[in-house]
């Protein structure tokens, strides 16, 4: 029997906790995987993670629930503030763990995590369910095949409710909390990022008790295989018109628009003129098609990165992990070098690891 325990039990947690009971018939009881213990410093959450189960135990103190249950599993669902000595303590027990993004808001503490993931040979995966998604998968497929000259990355919002999200020294801003989402698959698609050039501006969001976040920000990505980008995230929106989440990977010839999690739309410029395909002018002219192949996306991501996990743990075999924490804090480091470059101002080069 493996025992499987809760750390945090706010929002995110109780995402991955009604996945769990979706499938814990088919999966969790199959494998012999027990929800075993739930841990949040509110007690009520905590609780009613046990009520919502029907078994297992209620903590207020992560140490005593990994004293008393000897956890095999540990689902880290903490906001990114609280990451550090209680990731530490989880891998320095052999504890494999499911991370949530972002797995810290500082890189030399997450390299310290990493050591010791290393150390102690635990299996990870971070919180990047996007990878899971058959539009990411030909997100991917399309990089490959097409020498991609160009990536637009646009998602703009609201602002979440969540007090910690709006004081940026708790969250890391919209671009490490909630947008690393997106430069995550871009990574995951296209390679990872040499150097970033970020500005950022604020006075589009009003009455909005201790927020201290940008309003927006544009950052100027170059990468490792020469591509150029640009990546803007906003959360001043307030209604639905204004709202969008969409990378465009544009090569010379074709594109693909890719709609997070939702659906992507193929352009393929090859075709005649006269069939609405974009043609280059002899004065370098173009005229755009408005058709392109629509293929929409399938199935609960986050379930399938959360089975993937547990399958991981249940044979000793990590290979199919699309985001372990070793990748998932190169995602960060491309997030915190855009943090970086607003308040040294110019150009940024993102660490590697």
């Amino acid at each position: 029997m493996k025992k499987l325990v809760f750390v945090g039990c706010g929002g995110i947690a109780e995402y991955h906790l009604g996945n769990m009971l979706g499938y814990k018939a088919d999966f969790l009881d199959k494998h012999g995987i027990e929800l075993a213990g739930f841990c949040d410093i509110i007690p009520e959450r905590a609780q009613a993670f046990v009520d919502k189960v029907g078994s297992g135990k209620a903590y207020t103190d992560y140490r005593t629930m990994y004293d008393e249950i000897q956890p095999n599993i540990a689902f880290i669902c903490i906001p990114p503030y609280c990451h550090g000595e209680l990731d530490l303590e989880t891998f320095r027990r052999g504890i494999h763990a499911y991370v949530e993004k972002p797995v810290a808001l500082d890189l030399d503490l997450a390299g310290e995590i990493l050591d010791v993931i290393r150390r102690n040979n635990v299996i990870t995966a971070v919180g990047f369910q996007c990878r899971y998604g058959r539009v990411s998968d030909l997100a991917r497929q399309f990089c490959a095949e097409h020498r991609v000259a160009f990536v637009d990355m646009t998602r703009m919002g609201g602002i979440p409710g969540t007090f910690w999200w709006q004081k940026k020294e708790l969250s890391g801003g919209q671009i490490v909390e909630q947008t690393i989402h997106n430069f995550d698959i871009v990574r995951y698609a296209l390679g990872d990022p040499i150097e970033v050039c970020t500005f950022g501006t604020r006075g589009f969001v009003g009455n909005v008790p201790d927020y201290d976040t940008e309003d927006l920000t544009t950052t100027i990505v170059r990468f490792e295989n020469g591509a150029l980008g640009t990546f803007s995230t906003g959360c001043y929106a307030e209604g639905p018109g204004c709202c969008e989440n969409k990378i465009v990977f544009s090569a010379k010839d074709c594109r693909l628009d890719y709609h997070l999690l939702d659906k992507v739309v193929l352009y393929d410029s090859s075709a005649k003129e006269e069939e609405g395909a974009s043609v280059v002018k002899g004065d370098g002219r173009m005229r755009g098609s408005n058709e392109g192949v629509v293929t929409k996306g399938e199935g609960d991501t986050g379930s399938i990165a959360e089975q993937t996990f547990l399958k991981a743990v249940l044979t000793g075999d990590p290979s199919q992990i699309r985001s372990p924490y070793s990748d998932g804090i190169k995602s960060l480091a491309f997030t915190l070098a855009c943090n970086e470059s607003m308040a040294k101002g110019g150009v940024v080069r993102v660490r590697t690891f």
